[in-house]
């Protein structure tokens, strides 16, 4: 416990530290960070910002728990990455706005689809902002001492002073700081573990490597554990093909829609840096990303082996009856099931009153019920705990969990914040505001968000897993904003009744489809073409633009002016006006009005 409170005083130290050098002074530090972040940096930060609780602490707990199943995670993410790098955070950082709304209002000269797109901007902003404080709540739940709800106010008063007073330079210094603290904490701990089980030091090769001392492959001896325990082969999935191909490509399109990602290419100088840090994003990403599988197969492979058949401890006082049981001949259960069942995210109930702990799955060859349920999204910070690492292990990676979730959560709370501050007041309803006033009111958003995304993170946990909530977000992301966004800088014919009726459709569809089989039908066979909640922002995605484009051919052209827009910003280096910058024409606030302002 003391290793554990000196990393995460001292990380979080650093971070507030970091927000009060970097404060922000003018809406240009605040919204991005003056334009002159390094590639190198904003690639750096940009992997903090996207490499959040999903991918820490839940990624690997989804593929130790669903196997190959739990790889869409792995792959839409990887994927939706690429996507945005590629097709569009270069063309965004051309045009020369804050934000996605920004971009939406003055493409499609509209303030009708300014104010639908912040709409769109916080639905999916506060749906992934609720898993990462679920995240931190969490990882102060077991390494503090303190309850789940306390563990949240405690990361809502951590990110309040950096995101608020920083701004999005407090916020990206502090990124670099916690991306460091996160694959550190990450990688050590899958290192010595790699090492303890197959004497390879190299996670990556870890996993695909024989189990020490056999002539066998891991991936080969945990498909025989876990089929002999009635689960399914390790390596193959009972998700259909359709739900698979659905939730990687909601996660993919969605990585392309989400405010909070595209915002970081706006730090940067100019559109060939935005490319650039994009690919720094990619390598800094990949570091994490390649060994998430060998953790989750590592963390199956040691709670199975150090939980199934142990004999359950009822008395707190772990060590005396721990050492009765071993004297008996049997295996007490393990002191860190013990210690994690105190947070309510580990159970076990004794069917069969033999005193025993049965890991189990539907399809048992002895018929046992199973009697242990672990939720999936410890099953990163437990890990260095079940393989009895150090505690200064431990205490690293609880402050890599905390520094994965807080550095996504800032990126969120800037994107509401701008979205409330400068698209809603500056852009729609006041527009006579001065740059104080707009810097004063986008620190009160902020503040507003920190205690909506704390309240909010409280009740998230009863609905999901924290990847589950995330893949929400991405599902509304991809039917709400992709297709505008697509559309708006790769077909100049799109306008904005097409843009207006295609957000619409997108953000009510998928939303209400979300909340109904979650909240009101449960069963999986009433599913439309068989597609889950976590997956059905991209078959809806499909639909929105479709609606986007017919509508958009029946109702009259872009003026002139937006489809000459459209080409430039399509040509690096030639964008000069409509409220746009080239590097030497100073902060984006010159804004020219368009023709329906």
């Amino acid at each position: 416990m003391d290793w554990t409170i000196f990393f995460v005083v001292a990380s979080f130290g650093t971070y507030i530290g970091i927000a009060l050098w970097a404060r922000a002074g003018s809406t240009n530090d605040f919204y991005v960070a003056g334009h002159d972040v390094h590639p190198m940096i904003n690639g750096m930060a940009t992997a903090a910002d996207w490499m959040s609780a999903a991918s820490f602490l839940s990624m690997a707990g989804l593929i130790a728990s669903l196997g190959y199943g739990g790889s869409v995670y792995l792959m839409g993410w990887t994927g939706g990455y690429v996507l945005l790098a590629l097709l569009l955070a270069p063309f965004l950082r051309e045009f020369g706005k804050f934000t996605v709304p920004d971009f939406v209002g003055d493409r499609y000269y509209s303030t009708a689809a300014r104010v639908i797109a912040v709409i769109c901007a916080l639905f999916v902003s506060f749906t992934y902002i609720a898993g990462q404080m679920s995240g931190v709540g969490i990882a102060f739940s077991r390494f503090l001492g303190v309850d789940f709800n306390t563990g949240i106010l405690v990361g809502m008063g951590i990110v309040f002073v950096y995101a608020v007073l920083g701004g999005m330079k407090g916020v990206t210094y502090t990124q670099v700081a916690q991306y460091c603290v996160l694959i550190f904490a990450y990688t050590v701990p899958a290192i010595f573990i790699s090492m303890m089980i197959t004497g390879n030091p190299v996670p990556q090769l870890g996993f695909i490597s024989n189990v020490r001392g056999e002539d066998v492959s891991m991936l080969e001896n945990l498909n025989q554990v876990v089929t002999e325990l009635g689960f399914i082969e390790y390596t193959s999935t009972n998700k259909s093909w359709i739900d698979v191909f659905a939730i990687t490509g909601a996660l993919m399109f969605g990585t392309a829609g989400l405010p909070h990602v595209i915002i970081r290419f706006f730090t940067v100088s100019s559109a060939s840096a935005a490319r650039v840090s994009a690919g720094w994003a990619l390598v800094f990403i990949a570091l994490l990303y390649t060994v998430a599988p060998a953790v989750g197969a590592f963390a199956r492979y040691n709670i199975i082996d150090t939980v199934n058949e142990t004999t359950y401890i009822e008395t707190d006082d772990y060590a005396v009856a721990a050492e009765g049981i071993t004297s008996d001949g049997g295996t007490p259960v393990p002191e860190w099931f013990k210690n994690w069942e105190r947070t309510g995210l580990v159970g076990f109930e004794d069917m069969n009153g033999d005193g025993l702990m049965q890991i189990r799955g539907p399809n048992a060859p002895d018929g046992l019920a199973n009697e242990v349920t672990i939720n999936n999204d410890i099953s990163v910070l437990a890990s260095p705990e079940i393989a009895q690492l150090p505690e200064w292990v431990i205490g690293l990676m609880v402050a890599g969990g905390l520094a994965a979730a807080l550095s996504t959560a800032a990126g969120l709370l800037m994107v509401i914040s701008s979205a409330i501050s400068h698209d809603l007041c500056r852009r729609t309803l006041f527009k006579g505001m001065s740059d104080k006033t707009e810097l004063r009111i986008a620190r009160v958003a902020a503040a507003g968000a920190v205690a909506a995304a704390g309240l909010m993170g409280m009740n998230t946990a009863k609905l999901a897993f924290v990847a589950q909530v995330v893949a929400f977000a991405f599902g509304l992301a991809a039917a709400s904003l992709f297709p505008i966004i697509f559309l708006g800088i790769f077909w100049k014919r799109m306008n904005k009744e097409g843009a207006i009726a295609s957000m619409a459709f997108g953000l009510i569809s998928t939303f209400s489809y979300i909340y109904y089989f979650k909240f009101v039908d449960t069963d999986p066979s009433h599913w439309f073409l068989g597609v889950s909640p976590e997956g059905i922002g991209f078959v809806f995605m499909f639909f929105s633009a479709i609606i986007g484009i017919v509508v958009s051919l029946l109702t009259a052209p872009p003026p002139q002016e937006i489809q000459d827009l459209v080409e430039d910003i399509r040509v690096p280096g030639t964008r000069t006006r409509h409220g746009s910058v080239d590097e030497d024409m100073g902060p984006m606030d010159d804004h020219t009005p368009t023709p329906a302002e």
